[in-house]
C-alpha cells in the first residue's frame, strides 16, 4: 500500500516538474549556436522557479539565484539579428503568462558585469487572444523559445541580455513563478539609438502590480503587462 501511494505521488508530481523550464540555448537567425549554457550564466535554481516574495527587492531578480559574473564566454551578434532563447531539453513553455527580454549595457567586459547599471525592456510577449484566463491565449504557450529581433539602432557594446517568463497559475496566491536567464552578448552595429526608459533591477516590479498579483482563475477580462514600457527602437 505504501509503495502504491508513493508511486501515485510521484506520478502526480511529474507533470509539475516537466512544466518547469530553463532558457539556456542560443539561436541566431534560426541556427543553433553552441550548446547548453554556452553563453548563458548558470543559476542555482536549475528547473525550479523563483517566486514573488524572493525577488522583488533582491539582486537575484537580475539573472536569477546564483547567476554571477564568471567564466561564461560572450558571443557576438549584429543589430538586426533575430535571436531565439530556447528551452533546455526540447521542453515547451507550459505555464500561462508574459515573456520579456531586458538588456543592460556593460561598462566594460560583460563577463565581469553584475547588472547593477541601467536596464531597458526590448521585447515583450503577452496575450494573442482576449481571454487571459485561458492558457492557450498566451502567445508563448507551447513555444520552445522566446525571440527578440535586435533593434537596428541599439548602441554597440557588450550586454547582459535578460530573458524572463512569468508563470501566473499560482500568482493569485502571491506565488508568480519567475524563470530568468542572462546571456552574455556583444552586439555590433552602427548604433544611433537612445534606448529607454532606463530602469534598475530590482525595481521593475512590485508584488502588488496587477500583472504580478494576477488571478487567472477568476474569469479575468484583461491583463496589464508588468514592468516599464518597451523601447520603441529609436
Amino acid at each position: 500500500m505504501k509503495a502504491l501511494t508513493l508511486a501515485a505521488l510521484l506520478a502526480a508530481a511529474t507533470p509539475l516538474v516537466q512544466a518547469h523550464y530553463i532558457f539556456n540555448r542560443l539561436i541566431v537567425n534560426g541556427q543553433n549556436v553552441g550548446g547548453e549554457y554556452a553563453y548563458t550564466r548558470k543559476n542555482s535554481n536549475s528547473y525550479m522557479p523563483a517566486f514573488t516574495s524572493e525577488l522583488m527587492s533582491s539582486n537575484d531578480l537580475r539573472c536569477n539565484k546564483g547567476a554571477t559574473p564568471g567564466s561564461t564566454p560572450t558571443y557576438a551578434v549584429k543589430a538586426g539579428d533575430k535571436l531565439g532563447f530556447k528551452l533546455f531539453n526540447n521542453e515547451f513553455i507550459e505555464h500561462p503568462g508574459p515573456g520579456f527580454v531586458y538588456v543592460s549595457k556593460a561598462p566594460g567586459a560583460v563577463k565581469e558585469y553584475d547588472g547593477s547599471g541601467d536596464w531597458v525592456k526590448v521585447m515583450e510577449t503577452g496575450l494573442c487572444s482576449a481571454n487571459p484566463g485561458s492558457d492557450g491565449s498566451w502567445c508563448s504557450w507551447q513555444k520552445d523559445r522566446l525571440e527578440w529581433t535586435i533593434q537596428k539602432n541599439i548602441p554597440p557594446g557588450e550586454y547582459l541580455v535578460r530573458v524572463e517568463h512569468i508563470g501566473l497559475h499560482q500568482a493569485h496566491e502571491g506565488k508568480a513563478q519567475f524563470y530568468i536567464e542572462c546571456y552574455q552578448l556583444k552586439i555590433e552595429g552602427a548604433g544611433g539609438g537612445n534606448p529607454g526608459p532606463l530602469n534598475k533591477i530590482p525595481g521593475i516590479y512590485k508584488a502588488n502590480d496587477p500583472g504580478i498579483a494576477f488571478n487567472k482563475w477568476n474569469n479575468p477580462k484583461s491583463y496589464v503587462m508588468p514592468g516599464p514600457k518597451m523601447w520603441d527602437g529609436n
